[in-house]
């Protein structure tokens, strides 16, 4: 095991937030249901009924479903905000812990393109992009520091699984984030692996082909 650095120190410092979305689909045009995030003691849950239909495959997988104008949850009601709230709430979420790194798995091709086009419909872009300190995909990260593992898949499931022994309520962002925490301290990668996976806070829209649904 190497010696940590003044590097790997001052990393540590560093605020992290696990964020995750559930979707109405893997689509181009698919909207967001739920977006949650969790950091140290802190955490966000918030849900969103969407405008468009869940597609059948992902309500089979969330347990999502929309009657009435209302959202439920394997059967059960759940308290729903405006897809506005949800957003600003995220931002004020970021904003108290002063400019974190936001860490998710597979957000590059998928979360962070979505999470822009709700940005720029709301004309939110600016304010969020001015709240973080840029975002890291575990997805490739993991797959940099895992590749002579042998894994069949480096889905985030497979991860926790194979790596940790845990299974989980996967595909409820709630959870999905406090296993990646979880994953991410396992890992436990050094201040230039991450590096080497931070993007600026500038998220990009998906364009067409580009998703990677290894999730």
């Amino acid at each position: 095991m190497q010696p940590e650095t003044d590097e790997d120190e001052n990393f540590k410092q560093h605020p992290l937030v696990f964020f995750d979305l559930e979707t109405t689909g893997l689509g181009q045009h698919c909207e967001i249901i739920q977006l949650a995030a969790v950091s140290a003691g802190h955490s966000l849950n918030l849900y969103v009924v969407p405008r468009c239909r869940i597609e059948r495959r992902a309500a089979r997988v969330t347990g999502f479903k929309v009657r009435g104008q209302r959202l439920y949850l394997d059967r059960r009601l759940v308290f729903t905000n405006s897809l506005r709230e949800v957003v600003v709430s995220f931002i004020a979420f970021l904003q108290m812990l002063g400019r974190p790194l936001v860490v998710g798995h597979n957000i590059r091709h998928f979360d962070c393109p979505l999470l822009a086009r709700a940005l720029d419909e709301l004309d939110l872009r600016a304010q969020f992009e001015g709240s973080v300190s840029g975002c890291v995909d575990t997805l490739p990260l993991a797959r940099e520091l895992l590749r002579d593992r042998g894994l069949q898949s480096f889905g985030q499931e497979n991860l926790v699984r194979e790596l940790l022994g845990i299974n989980y309520k996967a595909h409820d962002a709630l959870e999905d984030v406090r296993a990646l925490k979880t994953l991410f301290g396992f890992l436990q990668p050094t201040a230039e692996v991450v590096r080497r996976h931070i993007q600026t806070g500038k998220v990009k829209k998906r364009h067409d082909g580009e998703a990677d649904t290894s999730t």
